[in-house]
C-alpha cells in the first residue's frame, strides 16, 4: 500500500499552522494540515498587533482581513482607582510605519485564514487528530484518526508543530515549563451593546489595572466586544464561585469597567483558562519545530499571544522551506530559528514580568509619560510588536524598567492606589509617546 509523502506536515490549524502552511504552500512546497477541530470554533486572543501585518500582506490576505474586522489604532490602559488614564496610538511608537491592527472575532480570523491556506494549496483535513508520531532519520510517519473513527498513515519529510496549549511534542518529550510566577486565571465572555468612544477611540483595547487583577474590553464589531478580567489562579479559587459569578462579581466591584457595561447583554458562555503561561526548553528536534502556542505562551497582556504565534510560523516556515532546498544547513538554521524565537519571546516575558511584579510601579510611570529621549515611544513600538531588537529600542527599553523599578523608592510619577472607588473623579487622560 502506497504511503502519501509531504514535505511538511503541520499540527493544529489556527494562526501559527495556517500562517505556515500557506508559506510553504506559495514556496512550492506540498503541505498538509491537521486540526482536530472543525473551524469556526471559539477562540480567545482577539487583539492582534501591527507588526504582523506585513505577514498578512505576503500571506495575501490582507484585504480579506480589511473587509471582516475591526481596524485598532492602538490602546488605553486605566488606573482601577479612576485617577489616570493613558491612551496610546501606534502611529506614534518608535520610528513607526504602521498606525493599525486589528480586534478580530477568532472564530471567523482562524477559519479566514486556514480556509486560505487551502485556496494556496495546502492540504487541510479538519476533525483529525495525529495519534502516533514515529521519527526516523529521513522522515516522521504520521498514524490519523477522522471524525469517523478511520485511520490513516502519512509520512512528511519534517513535522511543524502548531498545536497551541496541547503542544504534542512539548508534552511527548516532556519539555514543557510553567512559569510559577506567572499563574494566572481568566474569564472572560462576549457581550453586546458595551459603550464605546466615537471615531478611533472606540477601537481601542481598553485594558483597567487593579492591584490584585486587570480586565480588558476589546471592541469586536460595532456593537460587539470581549470583557475579561484576570488574576492569580489562588485570587479566583478563594473566592469559591462558578467563573460566571467571578466575572459578574468583578465587573459589578470595577467602576471603570462597568461605566462602559451599563447597557451590555452577555450572548455568549463565560469562558475560563488557568495556568496558561509557559516554555518548552526546546524547540526543535531533528526533524521537526515548534511554533506558535505549542512553543510557548507568556500571557494575554499586552496582545502578545497571536502576534508571537505569527511571528514564529512565518521563522519556522522560512526555515523548513531553507532546509527542504539545502539539508546540510539544518542544524544551523534549526538554531538560529531557536535563538530568534526565544529572543523575542525573552522581550514580552520582561514586559510581562514588571507589570505583574511591579503592578502599582508599571502603572504610575505608564501612566506619567514623558517625551524625554523618546522612552514613551519607544514602550509603544514595543506594544506594537516591534520585538524591541534595534539597540535604540533597548536602551530606552532598559530605562523605562529602571524608572518602574525605582518608582518603588523614589516617587518619579504621582502615586496611584489603584483601588476602586465608588465616586469617581473623571479620569485625567494623556497620550503616549509621539515620536520625533
Amino acid at each position: 500500500m502506497k504511503i502519501d509523502m509531504y514535505d511538511v506536515a503541520i499540527i493544529g490549524g489556527g494562526p501559527a499552522g495556517s500562517t505556515a502552511a500557506t508559506l510553504l504552500a506559495q514556496a512550492g512546497r506540498r503541505v498538509i494540515v491537521f486540526e482536530r477541530e472543525k473551524f469556526p470554533r471559539f477562540h480567545i486572543g482577539e487583539s492582534l498587533l501591527p507588526f504582523s501585518t506585513q505577514t498578512f500582506d505576503r500571506l495575501g490576505v490582507r484585504e480579506k482581513l480589511n473587509r471582516t474586522f475591526l481596524p485598532k489604532y492602538g490602546g488605553q490602559i486605566v488606573a482601577a482607582c479612576g485617577t489616570k488614564e493613558a491612551k496610546f496610538y501606534f502611529k506614534d511608537g518608535f520610528r513607526s510605519r504602521l498606525d493599525r491592527a486589528y480586534q478580530v472575532t477568532r472564530s471567523e480570523f482562524d477559519k479566514l485564514l486556514l480556509d486560505h491556506s487551502r485556496e494556496n494549496g495546502a492540504q487541510v483535513r479538519e476533525q483529525t487528530e495525529v495519534k502516533r508520531l514515529v521519527f526516523t532519520p529521513d522522515r516522521v510517519k504520521i498514524d490519523i484518526e477522522n471524525s469517523s473513527g478511520a485511520n490513516e498513515t502519512l509520512e512528511a519529510g519534517y513535522l511543524l508543530d502548531c498545536s497551541g496549549r496541547q503542544t504534542v511534542l512539548g508534552n511527548f518529550y516532556d519539555l514543557k515549563k510553567t512559569y510559577n510566577h506567572l499563574q494566572k486565571f481568566s474569564v472572560f465572555a462576549h457581550y453586546e451593546n458595551v459603550d464605546r468612544p466615537e471615531g478611533i477611540d472606540g477601537t481601542l483595547i481598553r485594558m483597567v489595572r487593579g492591584l490584585d487583577r486587570w480586565f480588558w474590553i476589546i471592541p469586536l464589531t460595532s456593537t460587539r466586544a470581549s470583557v475579561g478580567v484576570v488574576m492569580d489562579t489562588k485570587t479566583f479559587r478563594a473566592m469559591k464561585l462558578s467563573p460566571e459569578a467571578v466575572l459578574e462579581k468583578c465587573i459589578s466591584e470595577q467602576p471603570t469597567v462597568m461605566e462602559r457595561m451599563t447597557r451590555a447583554e452577555r450572548v455568549s458562555p463565560v469562558y475560563s483558562a488557568g495556568d496558561f503561561s509557559y516554555r518548552n526548553t526546546k524547540f526543535f528536534g531533528d526533524r521537526w519545530l515548534l511554533a506558535g502556542d505549542a512553543a510557548g505562551f507568556i500571557d494575554p497582556v499586552f496582545s502578545s499571544g497571536v502576534f508571537l504565534a505569527i511571528m514564529s510560523a512565518e521563522k519556522a516556515a522560512d526555515t523548513l522551506d531553507a532546509v527542504l532546498r539545502d539539508e546540510s544547513r539544518r542544524r544551523r538554521l534549526f538554531k538560529k530559528y531557536a535563538r530568534t524565537v526565544n529572543y523575542i519571546m525573552d522581550i514580552y516575558l520582561a514586559f510581562v514580568n514588571s507589570w505583574y511584579r511591579r503592578a502599582k510601579e508599571f502603572v504610575e510611570v505608564f501612566l506619567n509619560p514623558n517625551d524625554t529621549m523618546q522612552i514613551a515611544a519607544a514602550v509603544n513600538a514595543v506594544l506594537a510588536g516591534s520585538g524591541g531588537k534595534s539597540f535604540q529600542i533597548k536602551w530606552r527599553m532598559w530605562l523605562f524598567y529602571f524608572f518602574v523599578n525605582a518608582q518603588r523608592f523614589v516617587p518619579l510619577s504621582p502615586r496611584l492606589s489603584l483601588v476602586p472607588k465608588k465616586e469617581e473623579s473623571p479620569a485625567s487622560a494623556e497620550t503616549i509617546g509621539a515620536a520625533s
